[in-house]
């Protein structure tokens, strides 16, 4: 599993619901919420196989920014 975290400009919980309604329809996407108290309003997705430029499309596509900051492969 993947781990990506992102940096974004989604602010309301109403934004995150949008959005994350939008990342679930993705098979590959086995969970994601968002941290919308950190500075940064936080996005983290966990993924089994799942290429972050396409996140960073997606919400491009709806007026967000969205920057990768970290990833991480998770083998537990």
């Amino acid at each position: 599993m993947h781990i990506i975290i992102f940096k974004t400009n989604v602010f309301t919980p109403e934004q995150a619901g949008r959005v994350q309604g939008l990342l679930l329809a993705f098979p590959s996407i086995i969970q994601c919420n968002f941290d919308l108290y950190d500075c940064d309003h936080i996005l983290r997705i966990v993924s089994t196989d799942l290429q972050p430029q396409r996140i960073c499309q997606l919400l491009h596509a709806e007026g967000f920014s969205c920057e990768e900051m970290e990833s991480f492969v998770y083998q537990g």
